[in-house]
């Protein structure tokens, strides 16, 4: 294990003081390195954009968004996958982040769980990895053991395979078939890749989910129609979403709202196309979902 070569190992020469300032001037120093990130995130767009196309290309076929890490990058995909389902309205299965160590690793290390070539390949073959899906490695190092096994695997049974890590040259590069490469540089504090990498891949995941759910037809405008209303800020988000497209008042919103399911998108498609319920749901059935074509083609 030769971290000395890894870039994320590296020593920063921009903070060796940092055990000797005040706090005031330790988040200063933080904050000067941390302005590299959404600019080195800049230089990956092409490859980000072309692991957004692979995840709707992968979904269309019946496939699912698997993300795979250990420690704080597993975390970061479990993070991302559990905002889909309220944020996009997709079921729990359709993008789904595994950790090294399972679900105790989410709260708590589990030493060596990240060292074993194997577990990964345990874990998606309980999940029935197919060839439709795609698999996305997270780490920061690019050589975690968990992952690569994950990614060598998949990739042996034809999935679509991405390696998202902020060191160039590594292993997973090599195990995949599209590699996110971030080079954030040394962290603050040397090895706490929490920081700026952790940072840069959480972008990059926001990035493919938001870039590839808006592809799919889960936005109109800028507005997130597919909204799930499970608690009270999000029932107020969804009429709101309603008035704002619309133009209507909030009881006329409520009301439409209520005769359609509670679908943020079928109410707004019954509105803007003066249709019933039913038209709504199949006009956006005709349109794979996509409001604006719904509405644009049933006004044709």
């Amino acid at each position: 294990m030769n971290l000395e070569k890894l870039l994320t190992e590296t020593r920063n020469s921009n903070t060796l003081d940092i055990d000797r300032l005040s706090a005031f001037e330790i988040v200063t120093k933080i904050n000067r390195e941390d302005r590299q990130v959404p600019q080195a995130v800049k230089k990956v767009l092409p490859q980000i954009a072309q692991a957004a196309d692979w995840t709707v290309a992968a979904i269309r076929d019946g496939g699912r968004l698997f993300y795979l890490g250990a420690g704080t990058s597993g975390r970061l995909g479990i993070l991302d996958a559990s905002e889909c389902p309220p944020t996009y309205g997709t079921s729990p299965e359709l993008v789904q982040g595994l950790i090294a160590g399972g679900q105790t690793a989410v709260f708590r290390a589990v030493e060596g769980a990240e060292d074993s070539l194997t577990l990964a390949e345990e874990d998606l073959r309980q999940r029935q990895l197919s060839s439709n899906d795609i698999v996305v490695g997270i780490a920061a190092s690019g050589r975690t053991p968990y992952v690569i096994g994950g990614l060598k695997y998949a990739s042996g049974i034809g999935c679509r395979t991405v390696a998202v890590t902020c060191s160039p040259a590594s292993e997973m590069e090599a195990a995949a078939a599209l590699t996110i490469c971030v080079q954030v540089g040394p962290e603050a504090v040397t090895g706490s890749t929490r920081m700026k990498a952790g940072t840069a891949q959480k972008l990059v995941l926001n990035m493919i989910s938001t870039a590839a759910m808006i592809r799919l037809g889960k936005v109109y405008s800028n507005l997130m129609v597919d909204v799930q209303a499970t608690n009270q800020k999000l029932i107020e988000r969804a009429k709101r979403i309603v008035m704002m497209v619309t133009g209507v008042e909030r009881q006329q919103a409520e009301t439409v709202l209520v005769q359609a399911g509670g679908s943020v998108k079928i109410a707004i498609t019954m509105l803007l196309g003066q249709m019933s319920r039913e038209e709504a749901e199949q006009a956006l059935a005709d349109n794979e979902g996509f409001v604006a074509k719904a509405i644009e083609n049933c006004r044709k």
